[in-house]
């Protein structure tokens, strides 16, 4: 299949594209400026472009986020719509964001969105990329936990630990949805290539909370996660971002598992072990 992957130049996008081209497919990329020129006879899009999120937030911050996803997800697919023959398929990037804080509540692909600005945006964005199916094109929509890669925010936790300050956020005892990198490129390639329609959660079948994500770090790391980050410390680095850094979202991938999709990295120790050991 001929294959367009926005934001095909990202961390994500990196894997996505590759996962893609072992797989035999025709794949173009763009990164965050839009190439809808590529559109032209594809057979499948892969909608990843966005404005990072794990940035210091402000109302102009906060404004790229939505626009990027809202209004960026509305133009690609209005220009799929004016195209003389439209992709069979939209994979279109979500996240678990759109749960909000839910605590020990176990969310599948089923419950209802929370509240706060990542939830609404979440919604917003995802309506925009329903509109595709008004064409006749199928839609997916996979939302994307917390993706441990080389790269990414995982990257940007290693080095607390490796000089022996690192440690849970808060209580710690918040739930993480994580997923690695590779089981989420390969996800988007089995949306790809298969009859997935709807929403999927695009995260590992076993989340954990923040204190066992940062204990497993730090023993792969062979470093203690003796130093917790408090929330006040999280507020000055990250603005209001830091509330939704401490949020809970126990997260499953219902509709995966049922499809019979295979996880090859279903627990933490052996991710990280993959990825760090």
């Amino acid at each position: 299949m001929k294959c367009v992957v926005s934001g095909g130049t990202g961390f994500l996008g990196r894997h996505v594209v590759a996962r893609l081209k072992r797989g035999g497919h025709d794949v173009s990329a763009w990164g965050r400026k839009a190439d809808y020129s590529s559109l032209v006879g594809c057979d499948a899009v892969i909608h990843l472009a966005g404005e990072p999120v794990a940035q210091r937030w402000n109302g102009e911050v906060k404004a790229r986020i939505r626009d990027s996803r809202v209004e960026g997800t509305r133009a690609l697919v209005e220009a799929m719509g004016r195209l003389e023959r439209q992709p069979l398929v939209l994979v279109s990037a979500s996240a678990i964001g759109i749960y909000g804080d839910r605590g020990d509540e176990v969310l599948t692909e089923s419950s209802a969105p929370g509240t706060g600005f990542l939830a609404e945006t979440c919604v917003e964005w995802e309506a925009e990329a329903s509109r595709a199916s008004e064409f006749g094109i199928r839609v997916a929509k996979l939302r994307i936990g917390f993706v441990l890669g080389h790269g990414g925010a995982l990257a940007k936790m290693v080095p607390a630990f490796r000089a022996f300050v690192g440690g849970r956020l808060g209580t710690g005892k918040q739930w993480m949805p994580w997923i690695h990198v590779d089981d989420v490129a390969a996800m988007f390639a089995h949306a790809v290539e298969n009859e997935v329609r709807g929403v999927w959660n695009a995260t590992s079948p076993n989340p954990v909370r923040n204190a066992e994500f940062t204990r497993e770090l730090g023993a792969v790391l062979r470093r203690p996660a003796l130093f917790p980050v408090p929330p006040f410390a999280l507020k000055i680095a990250f603005g209001e971002l830091a509330q939704h850094m401490l949020d809970s979202a126990r997260v499953v991938p219902e509709a995966a598992l049922a499809a019979g999709f295979e996880f090859r990295y279903a627990g933490l120790a052996g991710a990280l072990r993959n990825l760090l050991g």
